[in-house]
Parts: C-alpha cells; sequence; structure tokens
C-alpha cells in the first residue's frame, strides 16, 4: 500500500512537472507570437499612414513588449542547410561551458572568438534552415566591466565603463529591439548606461510627415526632421526627457536628469537599399530626401542620404552636451537586395565612418559613428555563430590599443539572417558581436567628449 501510494504520488509530480514546463513553454512561445504582431502592425500602420490612409491602433502602447531572454548554447540547431560561411574561419576549438537562459556581457579586454549561438529569433519566423558551423570557437564571455576612472589627457583611447551612471536613449525600430533584448542592453548596463528607447508611437505627433508620430518615422530623410526640421525643438524636448524602457534596465539605477547620449538607427529594408553610385558626392542645398521616407524613392540616392547627414552636423554643433551616435542601418540578404544597390550602401557607411566628420570641427567629440551594417557581413561559419573576436572578418571594434575598422573579409550582404534565412533580421549571434564591439566603442568617444 505505502509502494502504491509512493508510486502514485511520483507520477503525479511528474505530470505535475510537465504540465508546468508545457505552460511555461506555451506562455514564452505566445509572448514571443504577441511581440511579433505588435512590431507586424504597427509597421504596417505606419507605412500605411505614410501613404495617406488613417490607422487608428489603440492597442498599441508606446512601451516596448516585455523581454524574453535569449537562450545561448554552445551549439546551433541539428537542421541541416547549405548556408555558406561568410568569412574565412577563425581558430578551431570545441565549445565548453553551458548554456544560459540569459545573455551575459562580454569581457573584451583580450578579443578571443565568440561562442555558437542558437536561438529563436525575436520577432521573425522561425528558422527552418540552420548551417553546421566549420568552426566552433570556444565561449568565453562570461566576465561583467566594472567601471573605472577616465583617463588622463595624454590622447589614449579609453574603452573602460564611465564612473558615473550615462543616461542614454536610443532610437529604433524592431531591429533596434532586438538588438537590445539579445544583448545591448544587459551589455550597456554592465557598462554603467542607463537606457531609455523609442519606437514605434514614440513622441509627439509627427508635424512634417503629417500623419503617424516622429518615433514612426526613421528613415534617412526623416532625420531631417527630427535634429533640423521646424519642429526639431519639440521632438528634441521629447526625446532628451524621454524615459520610455527605463524599468527595463539591470544593475544600473536612472542617474536623473536629461539623456546625454543619442543614438540613431534606421532599419535595413528601407534604407540600406540604395540608388545612384557608390562615389556620389554629397548633395549641397536643396535635397529632395529631406523628410522623406526611402521605401521605393527614386531619391533615396548615396548623394542624397550623404547630404542628409551633412545637414544634421549644423545642430550637434550647437550641442556640445550630448554625445549623438549614428548607428548604420543593418545589410539586407541577397535576395531582398542586388550587388549594385548593396554596395551603395557599403559606401555610404565607409563615408560615414571614413569621411563624413572630416571638416566637422567637433569630430568625434560628440559625433560618432558605429557601422553595424559592416559588423553584421561576417559571421563564424553559419547565421548561428559569429565571429566576434576572431582576427578574420569584418568588424568594427576597439582591439590592441587602437579602432579596428575591418570591411574586405565579408560580403555587402547580412550574414546573419534570420526566419528562413530570409529574413534580414539579424540573429542572436548578429546582435551579440554588434553589441560586444559597440559599447567598448561608445565608451571611448564618451570620455573623449569628457575631456573636451
Amino acid at each position: 500500500m505505502g509502494r502504491a501510494q509512493a508510486n502514485g504520488e511520483s507520477v503525479s509530480k511528474r505530470k505535475l512537472t510537465r504540465r508546468s514546463i508545457l505552460i511555461a513553454a506555451l506562455t514564452a512561445a505566445g509572448l514571443a507570437v504577441a511581440r511579433s504582431i505588435h512590431r507586424g502592425l504597427a509597421g504596417a500602420a505606419s507605412l500605411a499612414r505614410e501613404s495617406g490612409f488613417k490607422v487608428y491602433l489603440p492597442f498599441i502602447s508606446q512601451r516596448p513588449w516585455p523581454t524574453i531572454p535569449p537562450t545561448h548554447s554552445p551549439g546551433p540547431p541539428t537542421i541541416t542547410s547549405t548556408d555558406t560561411p561568410i568569412a574565412a574561419p577563425g581558430p578551431s576549438s570545441t565549445p565548453t561551458g553551458t548554456s544560459t537562459p540569459t545573455y551575459t556581457p562580454a569581457d573584451t579586454s583580450t578579443p578571443t572568438p565568440s561562442s555558437t549561438l542558437a536561438s529563436t529569433p525575436t520577432a521573425t519566423n522561425t528558422p527552418t534552415d540552420t548551417g553546421t558551423p566549420t568552426e566552433t570557437p570556444a565561449a568565453t564571455h562570461t566576465l561583467t566591466a566594472t567601471p573605472s576612472p577616465t583617463p588622463t589627457l595624454d590622447g589614449t583611447l579609453d574603452p573602460d565603463p564611465p564612473t558615473d551612471t550615462v543616461r542614454l536613449v536610443f532610437i529604433h525600430h524592431s531591429c533596434g529591439t532586438n538588438w537590445l533584448s539579445d544583448a545591448l542592453r544587459a551589455e550597456l548596463n554592465a557598462n554603467n548606461h542607463f537606457v531609455t528607447e523609442t519606437d514605434y508611437s514614440w513622441g509627439p505627433p509627427d508635424d512634417d510627415v503629417g500623419v503617424g508620430t516622429i518615433g514612426d518615422h526613421t528613415d534617412i530623410g526623416h532625420w531631417y526632421n527630427w535634429f533640423v526640421g521646424p519642429h526639431r525643438d519639440t521632438y528634441m524636448n521629447a526625446l532628451y526627457s524621454n524615459d520610455v524602457g527605463g524599468d527595463e534596465n539591470s544593475g544600473v539605477s536612472d542617474p536623473g536628469g536629461e539623456n546625454s547620449v543619442v543614438m540613431f538607427k534606421s532599419c535595413y529594408w528601407r534604407n540600406s537599399h540604395l540608388g545612384g553610385s557608390p562615389d556620389d558626392p554629397p548633395t549641397v542645398g536643396d535635397n529632395p530626401l529631406r523628410g522623406q521616407n526611402s521605401l521605393n524613392n527614386p531619391n533615396h540616392t548615396v548623394a542624397n542620404a550623404k547630404g542628409i547627414y551633412n545637414d544634421l552636423l549644423s545642430y550637434f554643433a550647437t550641442r556640445q552636451d550630448k554625445l549623438f551616435i549614428v548607428i548604420t542601418a543593418p545589410p539586407m540578404v541577397e535576395p531582398s537586395t542586388d550587388a549594385g544597390h548593396a554596395a551603395n550602401a557599403r559606401a555610404l557607411n565607409e563615408w560615414l565612418v571614413n569621411d563624413w566628420l572630416g571638416e566637422y570641427p567637433y569630430a568625434y567629440d560628440n559625433v560618432a559613428v558605429f557601422d553595424f551594417y559592416n559588423v553584421l557581413t561576417s559571421n563564424g561559419g553559419d547565421r548561428w555563430t559569429n565571429d566576434l573576436g576572431w582576427p578574420t572578418g569584418n568588424h568594427h571594434r576597439f582591439r590592441d590599443g587602437a579602432i579596428d575598422y575591418v570591411t574586405d573579409q565579408g560580403s555587402d550582404y547580412a550574414a546573419y539572417p534570420s526566419g528562413s534565412s530570409m529574413d534580414s533580421h539579424p540573429t542572436a549571434a548578429g546582435n551579440e558581436k554588434g553589441a560586444v564591439e559597440f559599447v567598448p566603442l561608445l565608451n571611448i568617444h564618451y570620455h573623449l567628449r569628457q575631456e573636451m
């Protein structure tokens, strides 16, 4: 009787455990679907508004959806694919360590081969084909950075976190949301940065476009409205005081005051498909791209995009109390663009890094560029494996005491497509690489501004 009762209780516990796991899995899956629907509806609403339709979606809030922690494991999904490695393979090793349910900020003091990531892409379709990596570097990013004092004025680049907590705002749409949830927010928090953000439906009404809110519009042409146009002060006052997303930070407290760092990024599908030619000079004077969206717009060219970014510098020069950072738009998968348009995107982003600030009197003091596009054009063998810390591949990072900007060891296409490999939203592996390479550069530019 006692044994039978014990067996019955054991069976009941196993059933309860399985039921709890099932409920948890369904809850997480449902939340992911809800987030995807939320972003899709918001993006569709924005596009419809720009086309002249009146769209009202009262259930789309100005707050981001809850974050689902990414799952990082030592190996990629075990589904075969014909994915082709985009970067020359780095050192070969067998993964070590165990998988964890949350992202762990990296120690970037000594670049080392990165871990292989296997995760379900956020806000994209479920992957149906994934590659088997030819190289699987060992997981080494386990340490959390701690603040240290700024350097003396001896010209040394300082990638360490600021001593005092820095309040920043990130203007983005879906790729930025995924980047934050996959790795960027954790990396920023570990480096003493308190993050606020804007997304679809954020902010004051867009009185320049005439529909939606200013947060709906983040194409390259729209940056003119944000930072130069007649309603700029309205938008900037809301941006500097923004606290949306502040409750999602971890391990860092709100320092109060205004956001002192402004990161802004356009999305790939409207901005990494440019017309014109790679060497076209910036448009001077009247620019038909000012205030305009990029989608199917013949004015979305290399020359006009360069002209828009030049327009912004007049405002940035008046706000030496802020640090403005351009995050370049991510690359597109090959079926969604072609070699000519991809080469134009590459050329624009290299111009931003190498030439844009050449005559700006405050270059690198209060304006900087991170080439997110470039970082996402090489991988560690497949789209689920990054080449973080590898000596090969395309990078924009701090390495061996200098800024390392390599652009010729990959392609002009997305190396981390998600979903069925036709979606240009980066996978968690690409987002991890971008976060770990970006944050030390952010710290460097923050310290340089403090030394002004």
